[in-house]
C-alpha cells in the first residue's frame, strides 16, 4: 500500500513539474536562456531522482517544441543537465549545491556543446562556433541553480525537504524532518 501510494505521488509530482516547466517558461525567459527549466530540473532531481528529472525536462522539452515552436534547444539544453544534476546529487550523499554544480556542467558545458551540431546540422544555422551556447547556457543554469539552491535549503532547514522525500519514496539524505500535528498527538 505504501509503495503504491508514494508512486501515485511521485507520478502527481512529476506532473506538477513538467506542468510548472511548461507555463511559467515563456513568462520567465530571457532571449535564449530558460532560467526556470534548470530550477525544475535541480528541484526534480532532489525531490525524485535523476531518472525522474531526464524524463520531466524530456517531457517539458517536447510539449515546448510541440506547443510553443521552441528549437531542439529545448531538449539539448536542458537533458543533460537534469540527469547530472540527479547523479551528482546522489554521488554527494545529498548536497543540494552538487545538484547544481551537476545541473550547471550538464547543461552550460554538455548541453551547450551537443546544441551546437544540432542547430548548425539539422536546423542549418550558419555563423556558429562549438562554443556559441555556452555562456547562454551557463548563465542560465547559475541563475536557475542559485534560484533552486535557496528554494531547496529553504525547504530543508525548515525540515520539510527530507519529509517531501520520504513521502514521494525518495532516497533522503537529510535527516531533518519537520514535526507534524499527527506525529506531536500520537505521543
Amino acid at each position: 500500500m505504501k509503495t503504491e501510494h508514494s508512486h501515485l505521488l511521485r507520478m502527481v509530482m512529476l506532473a506538477m513539474l513538467v506542468a510548472i516547466g511548461v507555463v511559467i517558461s515563456p513568462i520567465l525567459r530571457i532571449e535564449g536562456m530558460c532560467p526556470t527549466a534548470h530550477f525544475i530540473n535541480i528541484v526534480c532531481s532532489v525531490l525524485l531522482g535523476p531518472w525522474y528529472s531526464l524524463l520531466c525536462a524530456t517531457l517539458i522539452g517536447i510539449i515546448r517544441m510541440m506547443m510553443m515552436g521552441i528549437p531542439p534547444l529545448a531538449l539539448t539544453g536542458a537533458v543533460f543537465g537534469a540527469f547530472l544534476s540527479g547523479v551528482f546529487y546522489r554521488a554527494s550523499g545529498g548536497k543540494i549545491i552538487c545538484a547544481v554544480l551537476g545541473e550547471i556542467f550538464g547543461t552550460g558545458i554538455i548541453g551547450s556543446l551537443v546544441s551546437y551540431p544540432v542547430m548548425a546540422i539539422l536546423m542549418g544555422r550558419g555563423g556558429l562556433t562549438a562554443f556559441y551556447y555556452t555562456p547562454m547556457f551557463l548563465a542560465a543554469t547559475t541563475m536557475g541553480g542559485t534560484v533552486a539552491w535557496f528554494f531547496l535549503k529553504t525547504l530543508s532547514q525548515a525540515g520539510v525537504l527530507a519529509e517531501f522525500q520520504r513521502n514521494l519514496g525518495a532516497k533522503v539524505y537529510d535527516k531533518k524532518v519537520r514535526k507534524s500535528k499527527r506525529t506531536k498527538s500520537t505521543h
